[in-house]
């Protein structure tokens, strides 16, 4: 399958929610879109490791394709999925036969794939990165805010889960938009893509044929996420 029929089907797999008699669910149903969880490490990322009492084996390291690290004193390391400080606390654990009292510190110095995409009826589609507190609504104003076309109401958020299937949030904006509350809004993750339709998402596999396919910049995109 092609990049661009990739993204299509994923699109439409789930965008195909929104005509299902069971509805997309709304931002303030699941906690899981309220919450920002704590970041995972990721294949690309680079970290500081800093040890407070042994500052000779600091080391600045890439976590591999394979998902590991290579330190001094030490067998390869698996990273990729644990949060820093899950990583910081493991590698103190596997420090202690070699040092006395091993605190052990992980700083993500680059992040690999700290980006979002934002496409549909917006002043300028395309990735951005993703900033500290970025929200649903900051991004769209990021991305030269709401056309006048755009589906408020129906603003799509589609993001990859812990096992790599993708979920379809239907977000209303509205309230957000006109300043009567925050509430709605939702901190966006890494890799997150946000939709913005032109109208109420009835009849899907049209809406991906006529406008996904023609209007977005997905000719070169993997799997599921343009980055």
């Amino acid at each position: 399958m092609t990049g661009v029929g990739c993204w299509v089907s994923g699109v439409a797999a789930l965008l195909t929610l929104a005509g299902c008699t069971q509805p997309l669910a709304r931002a303030d149903a699941p906690l899981a879109l309220q919450a920002a969880e704590p970041y995972r490490l990721q294949v690309g990322d680079i970290i500081d490791v800093k040890f407070y009492r042994n500052p000779e084996l600091n080391d600045e390291v890439i976590i591999r394709p394979d998902g590991k690290i290579s330190l001094q004193l030490m067998d390869d390391v698996p990273a990729a999925g644990l949060s820093p400080a899950e990583l910081s606390d493991d590698l103190a654990r596997r420090y202690e036969p070699e040092l006395k009292q091993a605190r052990v510190n992980v700083i993500v110095k680059t992040f690999s794939t700290q980006r979002i995409f934002v496409a549909g009826e917006v002043g300028r589609q395309g990735t951005q990165d993703l900033a500290a507190g970025m929200t649903l609504y900051r991004a769209i104003q990021q991305a030269g805010g709401f056309l006048k076309s755009a589906n408020r109401k129906q603003v799509v958020l589609i993001r990859r889960g812990a096992d790599e299937k993708q979920t379809g949030y239907a977000v209303d904006l509205r309230a957000v938009e006109e300043g009567r509350g925050q509430t709605g809004d939702v901190p966006l993750h890494a890799q997150d893509v946000v939709f913005v339709p032109r109208s109420v998402i009835a009849d899907v596999n049209l809406f991906v044929e006529q406008y996904v396919r023609n209007n977005l910049p997905v000719q070169n995109v993997g799997l599921g996420f343009p980055f």
